[in-house]
């Protein structure tokens, strides 16, 4: 066994270090030889300066973290010792799986009694151990540190040599810039003036970094191969790979090295077998390195480190610092993204999702200034609406039938002078365009993402990338691994039915041995295995959306009962406020359970999701978005789907109401329509999902677990705290930050925020004004989040933002039929249309408010139904009015739908049929208009395809030359040789061998 070539054999008296004990030597399994010690062991003062970013010899960075808690194990062979791993030979790795890694840490008591066996401890730490050990064959150099200021926390440090990065680059393709530069094309003509003009507008709000400068020149990138180094411009190595490149690269190496065989001598005993069994069988189900290792507890956290401190007058200047100041501030609010800068310290998947953002917000602009036009439209036309000032003028006199049985008596149509002059804000015809401009916007927006995403994609070098299927996850190769047990167990109980020959028994134990080994391989989870967690998903999703409905039915009884009740009060004020106080008071409980669901509904379909044992990351990733989009969907807009399409649809007539459980009576919508309540609705709800739900949790909650964090801190060194906070090393404050959860949350608030901005938007045309506003606050707020509270997320390519982008264009396209049936069904733009054409004497809309009411006759009330105090008005009431189509009570057929209904509602299907046939054709127009891929980004992908193929060709032409050349040299030698015969060739001063 050779040693390492770190370690050497001088005299210890020589160097300034500690000498290992022969013991541990031989524990690590390195031969045992005179004052063997560690060049670099000795701890350099300036070290620590360097605040955890490197190993302890000053040179090495720190490119993963993983962290464990240290216990003190049941025997009494390991022995701590302050020493460091580099890269060891692999024929060491048999001796070294035996022993815990080296590191700085306690050291153990020598003689002192054996603690009581913990053997869950003991089997953590040996598959630490072998885990650590199979790291170092991998090439990977490790360091560790149990003398840490967090109590009871062990820390193992990682650091990816050369050599294992340039192997492990070429393993992942990953596409690293050549040293060939190429001008970018730039336009000409009017089209470079008037870049060069918006170039100068928008410098002030440019982020001040280089990467978001405007590049004339671009290196030409190639996938990585060792055997053609010398197209890439090695001088800097410490710098070619980034640290985000690093830890991706230390990442993969951790996910495919294994842990299955560490070794656990447990003694005798039927206890201890069992154990041993359960214990083994444990570690058989951490097949797939560290995603196994954490989820069973191996280890409690694995992250790469941040580049450094954010804040501070003495902080070295670091991209995290950067990014705190020109992206993570609230002062910069008005400026662009630095967009490369955040893929290049995060990665492209957080890059393109902050590109998104940044994109969806800004083509909230244009949609807000329009929308903002239409709400000053209807502002301006308020005082010239006819219908409004019909029911706003006295003289009409209207009296109108009771909104309750008993307790509500009649009232005047002009009470509601103020919700029908409020209606016309939302309910104009300009509310028409708006949905139209909407649905075109929202096929414009994907297809400027589109655009978008690939010029990010060219100039994030990933154009050819194409997205390899993921290891599988722990959980499956244990359910995997379950079932090749039951499999296996069945047919060892089929052959000891079977008699076997005894000179065969050596045999069939090496054949069912083979067959275990192989067994894991073969066995895969059919949907047989899944049908039990495919039903639990079918019957909780049915359930979770049933519980949202019966919510909803019960705020709706809320509202009848309350309205009810507010009706016998003697106020007049409270009488008269009956319909605004019932909303809102509606709408707040509607927003509280919205929020308190969403939690529940996420953790439930995680739940769903972990039961169904997903094969991959990828494949669980997106089933969990589907499961909580879904349930969020339906709890984030069922109550309003209620105001829009059924409130007021099924409340039948004066004398004969529809009653819910025979004691409630539906609700009806007022005199204006229910559109005024559905923009309250909306508006309550998206202002307070926005400003409670994701902003304040955002905000809050970290602040509070960081505040928890500080306390428990506080109070297990209260005396030296301060001193504490300030030596604590990088992975140490690191490791206190908050662990990455993965994006799924901020999409799925942005696709809901998106769904209110485009599905009910012709209700509540300041939408996409309160998603501005909202946007422009939640991106700086996720940046910091992501700076100052998170720990730093391993990157991960990405070519796109996957599912999410298939249910952006679902909602659009369902935006577009919502919006028509609101139009048609619940706004009275139809009515009004149909009244103008066909029933109007003048060709306005003088007496629109008469033909939609109609008559009914007071005598006609049922038993207990009549209000209680029939004279409130003043004067005994005949006949009432009541908003329908209906025949009037001296008709022969009366209180039958009358023929004004059905042509009502004629010409509302037709106008949802042809307004989302129009629509759809439009947005598919400009999708088709529109191309994916913006000219010159192809033109670029061209030209460095041909820039690429002669780079190869002139290399293959030198390599040409070369090997003439020497041919010729060849030739030229040979040649005296042929002419002047074998002696003046040996004479020769050229022929190497000189005269003889």
């Amino acid at each position: 066994m050779r040693v390492n070539e770190k370690y050497s054999t001088l005299p210890a008296e020589d160097r300034s270090v500690h000498i290992i004990n022969i013991c541990a030597i031989e524990d690590i399994g390195y031969l045992p030889s005179e004052g063997t010690l560690l060049n670099s062991l000795s701890v350099d003062p300036d070290a620590e300066c360097k605040h955890g970013l490197y190993f302890r010899d000053g040179r090495r960075k720190v490119d993963y973290i993983l962290v464990y808690h240290p216990k003190r194990p049941s025997g009494s062979r390991t022995l701590a010792r302050r020493v460091q791993h580099s890269d060891a030979a692999p024929a060491a790795r048999g001796a070294r799986q035996d022993q815990p890694l080296p590191g700085k840490g306690s050291v153990g008591a020598v003689g002192s009694p054996e603690p009581p066996m913990d053997y869950h401890e003991d089997d953590k730490r040996f598959r630490r151990e072998e885990y650590e050990g199979n790291l170092l064959e991998a090439g990977l150099e490790l360091e560790r540190d149990e003398d840490t200021k967090i109590h009871g926390v062990g820390f193992v440090k990682i650091h990816a040599p050369w050599n294992v990065l340039c192997r492990e680059a070429e393993f992942l393709k990953l596409k690293m810039p050549t040293k060939k530069l190429y001008h970018i094309n730039e336009t000409r003509g009017l089209l470079k003036k008037i870049n060069s003009v918006l170039q100068k507008i928008t410098d002030p709000i440019q982020p001040k970094v280089a990467e978001h400068r405007p590049q004339t020149t671009k290196r030409l990138s190639y996938p990585f191969s060792r055997e053609k180094q010398h197209l890439f411009d090695l001088s800097d190595k410490d710098s070619f790979f980034d640290s985000k490149t690093r830890s991706t690269i230390v990442y993969e190496i951790l996910k495919r090295t294994t842990c299955t065989k560490a070794k656990y001598s447990m003694g005798q005993g039927e206890g201890r077998k069992k154990d041993s069994a359960l214990l083994s069988k444990r570690r058989k189900c951490s097949k797939y390195g560290i995603t196994s290792l954490l989820a069973n507890g191996v280890y409690s956290a694995a992250y790469p480190l941040h580049d450094g401190d954010y804040e501070g007058e003495n902080v070295d200047f670091n991209d995290r610092k950067l990014l705190y100041q020109e992206w993570a501030s609230y002062g910069v609010f008005y400026k662009y993204q630095p967009i490369d800068l955040v893929r290049k310290y995060f990665g492209e998947k957080i890059g393109l999702y902050f590109a998104w953002l940044g994109v969806y917000t800004q083509m909230l602009i244009p949609a807000s200034v329009v929308g903002i036009i239409v709400f000053l439209y209807g502002c301006a036309t308020v005082d010239d609406n006819i219908p409004s000032m019909e029911m706003c003028d006295q003289r009409h006199n209207i009296t109108m039938c009771p909104l309750c049985d008993k307790t509500c008596s009649y009232w005047k149509m002009s009470s509601a002078c103020a919700t029908a002059r409020a209606s016309h804000l939302f309910d104009n015809p300009a509310t028409v365009f708006f949905s139209v401009f909407m649905a075109l916007w929202a096929a414009t927006f994907m297809e400027h993402w589109k655009r978008k995403q690939m010029r990010l994609r060219y100039h994030w070098d990933l154009t050819g990338f194409e997205e390899e299927e993921d290891h599988p996850r722990a959980e499956y190769e244990a359910r995997v691994l379950e079932k090749s047990l039951r499999k296996e167990s069945k047919s060892k109980e089929k052959r000891r039915h079977i008699p076997e020959e005894s000179t065969n028994k050596w045999k069939q134990r090496v054949k069912t041995a083979m067959a275990g080994v192989k067994l894991t391989d073969k066995v895969k989870l059919t949907w047989r295995d899944r049908f039990p967690a495919y039903f639990t998903n079918l019957v909780s999703i049915v359930f979770m959306i049933a519980v949202t409905f019966a919510i909803v039915l019960g705020v709706i009884i809320y509202r009848i009962s309350t309205a009810a009740a507010l009706a016998m009060n003697s106020s007049p004020s409270v009488r008269s406020n009956i319909r605004v106080t019932v909303t809102a008071t509606a709408v707040i409980i509607n927003l509280v359970v919205i929020i308190l669901l969403d939690e529940v509904y996420g953790c439930i379909a995680r739940w769903l999701t972990k039961i169904e044992v997903p094969k991959t990351e990828k494949s669980f990733e997106e089933r969990l978005i589907f499961k909580a989009f879904l349930l969020k969907f339906v709890n984030s807009y069922t109550p309003i789907f209620y105001v829009a399409f059924f409130k007021g649809r099924f409340v039948g007539r004066p004398g004969d109401y529809v009653y819910i459980f025979r004691s409630f009576r539906m609700e009806e919508c007022a005199p204006g329509g229910c559109l005024m309540e559905l923009c309250i609705q909306l508006s309550i709800i998206m202002l307070g999902k926005q400003l409670i739900q994701n902003n304040l949790f955002e905000i809050g909650i970290p602040k509070m677990k960081k505040f928890i964090r500080y306390l428990r801190l506080r109070r297990q060194s209260p005396s030296d705290h301060d001193e504490y906070v300030k030596r604590k090393q990088r992975y140490e404050v690191d490791y206190t930050l908050e662990p990455f959860a993965g994006l799924t949350p901020e999409y799925m608030e942005m696709i809901i925020q998106f769904g209110f901005v485009t599905l009910f938007v012709a209700s509540f045309p300041l939408a996409p004004l309160f998603a501005l506003l909202n946007n422009i606050i939640e991106i700086r707020l996720d940046a910091k989040k992501f700076i100052t509270e998170l720990r730093r997320p391993v990157a991960v390519r990405a070519k796109d933002i996957g599912i999410w982008y298939n249910i952006l264009r679902g909602v659009g396209k369902l935006a577009v039929i919502i919006n028509a049936f609101v139009i048609s069904f619940t706004s009275d733009f139809i009515p009004r249309l149909v009244y103008l054409y066909m029933y109007s004497e003048n060709g306005t809309m003088h007496g629109f408010v008469n033909h939609t009411l109609s008559s009914f006759n007071v005598s006609d009330f049922q038993n207990g139904t009549a209000p209680n105090d029939p004279l409130d008005l003043g004067y005994e009431v005949q006949i009432c009015r009541y908003k329908d189509y209906r025949e009037p009570p001296w008709s022969e057929h009366k209180y039958d739908i009358s023929k004004d209904f059905w042509a009502v509602l004629a010409a509302r299907l037709a106008f949802v049929i042809v307004f989302q046939n129009l629509v759809m054709f439009m947005s598919d127009f400009v999708d088709w208009v529109i191309p994916d891929i913006p000219k010159d980004i192809s033109q670029q992908v061209h030209k460095e395809k041909v820039l690429m193929v002669e780079l190869f060709m002139r290399e293959e032409q030198g390599k040409q030359q070369l090997l003439d050349t020497w041919m010729e040299k060849d030739r030229q030698q040979d040649e005296p040789c042929n002419n002047h015969g074998p002696k003046a060739c040996l004479d020769s001063p050229e022929y190497p061998g000189g005269a003889l």
